[in-house]
């Protein structure tokens, strides 16, 4: 199982200049509820196109006309305008001027799927205009052996089309309808990318990640989108392929952070070996021309970083270990981000076998002092105090937080009672822990307190 992945751009050089709308030439209907308060444009953006090579024959995708022109939108300034009165308020207020800007600081998180389908074009640029530097794709694999942008192996049936299509057929659980056309097994319903191949894939439109698990019919199923995302930007959801993805982020100047998602299928799958997987993750950057630099390749899985460490040592230099209580929670425990004794691995042990950053789940860096203040958790000092880098996910995934916040916000609730307390939860990360980094599914919020602090 091969695959051919020559780079399908090439930079090309234009001076930058100050511009004052969006002009770009795509279907992102996002536009119309963003509020631009300045914007500046990214040379780097400027590229030519050539006939990308792919084992997929994958349909062409928009091109951007002009540079990236970067833009806040309205939710930035309604949180901070939710946040209790205090010194980082008025900070953050005092910087209602500036003009957006891209910030490494700023991760997009499967693109800005607050509000567009996730892992889609439209997503992705839409995460691009809100000043993110670093663009994620979450790599599976299709049934010939091509890398595709999807956030599990298993879920095309909640964030794309598949089930109105005849590939639903292909599924590895299809849809059950009854003799009256009732939906039978809702509950049950699974869809991999490894069940069909990647100019199938390429057919599908994406949609929000969302799914009726008690439904009785196909449009119930599908239609579940929650009340604080929308469908208004739903319309397009042109999936891409791995390829694909590096060559838009190279468009949109952006780095790259691709994370080689838990296969849902045993491996070997076909003959293709999963050490087969972890390297072919590696030379599709790599065919691409894509310096070892700008790629920060992840993964839960401590033995994928064991393997980049030992066989393609720059690009696991980089490489980071995602953390959260499923794969680090000791035997026999529950997890406790300050009781060292309930890790499976100290911070010690990570940093000893060469992975330099970590990218733990928001939750397990910050703690409560059980007066309403939020401060580091014994799991973010052991990391900053064992020489380790750190990054963290994922800001804006939670729906409106007067009630303390979901998972993201676990032990949290005595410090969070508004949409505002979102801004003190990204401080606490940056001046207290001291991330490098934050994922977000609305970039334009991080990007705006990292322009304001000075992050680059």
């Amino acid at each position: 199982m091969t695959i051919s992945n020559k780079s399908a751009l090439e930079l090309s050089k234009q001076t930058p200049a100050k511009v004052n709308k969006i002009n770009l030439a795509l279907p992102l209907t996002l536009i119309s509820s963003l509020l631009i308060v300045g914007c500046t444009t990214d040379s780097r953006s400027m590229l030519t196109s050539k006939s990308p090579s792919s084992t997929a024959q994958p349909q062409s995708q928009p091109q951007l006309s002009s540079p990236v022109a970067y833009t806040y939108g309205v939710r930035p300034f309604y949180l901070i305008n939710d946040m209790d009165e205090g010194p980082l308020k008025e900070e953050l207020q005092a910087c209602r001027g500036q003009l957006p800007s891209k910030t490494d600081f700023s991760i997009a998180h499967r693109g800005a799927p607050l509000q567009l389908p996730e892992h889609t074009y439209d997503s992705y640029v839409a995460s691009a205009q809100m000043g993110a530097g670093i663009l994620e794709c979450d790599v599976a694999f299709t049934n010939d052996g091509e890398l595709v942008c999807r956030h599990a192996q298993n879920d095309l049936h909640t964030t794309t089309n598949i089930l109105t299509t005849p590939l639903a057929n292909q599924c590895t659980v299809p849809p059950i309808l009854d003799a009256k056309g009732k939906l039978t097994n809702a509950d049950s319903i699974e869809c991999r990318t490894s069940d069909i191949s990647a100019a199938q894939f390429k057919t599908l439109t994406g949609k929000m990640d969302a799914a009726n698990k008690k439904a009785t019919s196909i449009s119930e199923y599908m239609n579940a989108t929650a009340p604080w995302r929308t469908d208004l930007y739903s319309q397009n959801g042109k999936v891409l392929t791995l390829t694909e993805h590096i060559a838009l982020a190279r468009q949109l100047g952006m780095k790259h952070t691709p994370e080689l998602k838990a296969p849902a299928v045993t491996m070997p799958f076909n003959g293709y070996r999963l050490n087969d997987y972890r390297q072919q993750l590696i030379d599709t950057y790599k065919a691409a021309n894509v310096p070892a630099s700008d790629v920060f390749a992840q993964s839960f899985n401590i033995e994928d970083l064991d393997y980049w460490i030992k066989n393609e040592p720059a690009y696991g230099a980089n490489a980071v270990y995602l953390i959260d209580d499923s794969n680090e929670t000791a035997k026999d425990k529950t997890f406790d981000k300050d009781d060292a004794a309930t890790w499976k691995h100290s911070l010690a042990d990570i940093k000893a076998r060469g992975i330099n950053t970590i990218a733990p789940a928001l939750w397990l860096l910050v703690t409560n002092d059980g007066k309403g203040n939020m401060q580091p958790s014994e799991y973010a000092k052991q990391a900053k105090a064992n020489g380790l880098k750190i990054i963290t996910w994922s800001i804006e995934r939670s729906g409106p937080l007067t009630d303390g916040g979901d998972w993201y916000y676990s032990g949290l609730s005595d410090a969070i009672n508004n949409d505002g307390d979102m801004m003190n939860y990204i401080d606490v990360l940056a001046q207290d822990v001291g991330v490098q980094g934050i994922f977000s599914d609305w970039p334009a919020t991080v990007s705006y307190y990292a322009n304001c602090k000075g992050l680059k």
